[in-house]
């Protein structure tokens, strides 16, 4: 029997056009546990649950079946970004509770989100 975890990630990897092993070497995983994944023989732990809803731009409660508004708000979308690897790159030290520094980070999230 098909979850609704694995119907949800089977729609959007081929509603982006990707193949299994793009997803898999995306994510860091082997094609077969992404397999997994989409059949529902295996469930992906949180961390990887929240690499594919980032992945796909989707929230984790759409691929969950919490909600089926799969995208996220701005508000989700900026934490996700805020918290993001990859922002080591251009904010070395994130701000802590100084509210012209969450400023500053929301242009950079500005710009980056339209530079995509």
């Amino acid at each position: 029997m098909e979850s609704i975890l694995g119907k949800r990630l089977k729609n959007l990897r081929e509603q982006h056009g990707y193949l299994q092993k793009f997803v898999a070497d995306k994510i860091g995983v082997r094609s077969n546990t992404l397999s997994g994944y989409e059949n529902g023989t295996r469930s992906p732990d949180p961390e990887m649950l929240v690499r594919l809803a980032d992945l796909y731009k989707v929230t984790t409660d759409y691929l969950l079946g919490k909600s089926d508004d799969p995208y996220l708000t701005e508000e989700e979308a900026f934490e996700a970004f805020k918290n993001s690897p990859d922002l080591e790159r251009w904010y070395k030290e994130l701000p802590k509770s100084k509210e012209e520094d969450i400023r500053r980070l929301k242009r950079i999230w500005e710009a980056f989100k339209d530079d995509e």
